[in-house]
């Protein structure tokens, strides 16, 4: 293969490293924004997996076959990029969600009557998200046939081996960039890089930006379960002393379709619910290797008799849970985004929410840049986005962290404190609204 030059390097707007469920969301995001000349901006997405550019809506590689908890906000965004109008018919609404504590009498329901909404949120498959950011996102690819029309480019397979940041030039302002060579040896320039990249972030390591890595020292287990009461989408948190257990509902199957994960057989009623159990991971190395009946009864006792007997499980998957913070959120011309930048404990279902709004984030600084005709990878846009995201971020991971330590503990004083406060939640409508609206991602 041809080595590239500097001679055949291709210049872009932003480049954006990953091409998953955030890096997707973001090229969608910034592709109608407009530069001061009436252009689109042009947006490389790198990515390492095989993407088919003339298909990219049969793509399976690049999502997993885990579900998602989608907050109000985020399937409000969703539907701004015209990304929900492919998933609506397959999203399972939350109506209510029911907290409760196990073996205590604490109890704790939120609405979404209460709070003048349909849905307080929805679950879906994170597969179906991806696949529809890449329908939305398909009629700006650009393709083999008809290139000149459109302003997002694929360079897939490949990945990002080195990048070099090229200083401001105080008379030839233009001349500021970022520079990526590609593990093909293309090389591509940009006044932006996003790393999109997931939790192995190769952007961030190249740029050495340090991370913090806390082992909860609790695995999840996830699977499709079906139960003899419908869920009336109607969600469970359930904490026992060994973690929570949460209890989502999920649309039906119609007879003759099949799950994306393959999970379960096909059943067309209300009593599909996605389990997270969280464990410990000798509990969970136990349960994971369980006969289908011995764990139908386990999950009952821990789970209790809210949706009836466990009638069929699916597919088992573990995930270790950790919690990992990037140091900072930007360097020279280039930002994290999502995993890069964060993974939390899914206690509250916030991590997929929590990246969604820094893609929000990051295009409407930079739709602000461009309507200013200011540089779309100035100190000062960087400097917003580190400011907006982190705390956002510090109150998501205060929320998750605290929930995760309080329930975990069986000390009597908290025991009494945790359920006097679950119960103050029915009650105490400021302290109700605060926690909905953060879960509902507002």
């Amino acid at each position: 293969m041809e080595k590239f030059t500097q001679t055949h390097k291709q210049h872009f707007d932003v480049i954006i490293s990953g091409g998953g469920l955030s890096g997707s969301l973001m090229a969608l995001s910034l592709s109608k924004l407009t530069k001061n000349d009436g252009s689109l901006l042009s947006i490389a997405i790198v990515e390492a997996l095989p993407f088919n550019q003339t298909s990219p809506a049969t793509e399976n590689a690049l999502f997993d076959a885990r579900v998602l908890a989608l907050s109000h906000g985020s399937a409000k965004y969703l539907a701004k990029q015209g990304v929900w109008q492919y998933l609506k018919d397959d999203a399972s609404a939350i109506t209510t969600i029911d907290i409760s504590d196990r073996g205590h009498f604490g109890k704790a329901r939120l609405t979404a009557n209460e709070h003048g909404v349909n849905a307080l949120g929805y679950v879906i498959d994170m597969a179906l998200i991806g696949k529809a950011q890449l329908k939305a996102l398909s009629q700006n690819t650009s393709t083999a046939n008809n290139s000149t029309k459109q302003n997002i480019h694929w360079f897939s397979p490949d990945s990002i081996e080195d990048i070099t940041w090229q200083e401001q030039d105080e008379v030839a302002t233009n001349k500021a960039q970022v520079c990526v060579t590609l593990k093909s040896g293309k090389v591509l320039s940009a006044k932006l890089l996003l790393g999109c990249d997931g939790v192995q972030s190769p952007v961030r390591k190249l740029a050495n930006i340090e991370v913090t890595c806390d082992d909860y020292q609790q695995i999840a287990l996830i699977a499709n379960v079906t139960t003899s009461k419908a869920h009336h989408h109607k969600a469970f948190e359930r904490f026992t002393e060994f973690g929570p257990i949460a209890m989502l509902p999920l649309k039906p199957i119609k007879q003759g379709k099949v799950s994306l994960n393959n999970s379960m057989n096909a059943v067309d009623s209300e009593s599909r619910c996605s389990l997270v159990w969280t464990m410990t991971p000798s509990q969970a190395e136990e349960i994971k290797h369980l006969s289908d009946d011995a764990f139908k009864e386990a999950l009952e006792r821990a789970f209790g008799s809210y949706l009836g007997a466990i009638i069929h499980v699916g597919k088992r998957d573990t995930y270790p849970l950790v919690l990992l913070q990037a140091e900072r959120q930007t360097f020279h011309r280039m930002a994290l985004v999502g995993n890069a930048s964060h993974t939390i404990h899914p206690i509250a279902g916030q991590g997929f929410n929590l990246g969604l709004r820094d893609v929000s984030v990051m295009a409407d600084l930079v739709k602000d840049a461009l309507a200013a005709d200011q540089d779309i990878g100035n100190f000062a846009l960087l400097h917003a986005y580190q400011v907006n995201r982190a705390k956002d971020q510090q109150q998501v991971i205060q929320l998750t962290d605290s929930l995760v330590t309080l329930f975990a503990n069986d000390l009597p004083p908290l025991v009494i404190g945790r359920n006097i406060g679950l119960q103050a939640l029915n009650v105490i409508t400021p302290l109700k609204n605060a926690l909905v609206k953060k879960t509902m991602g507002y």
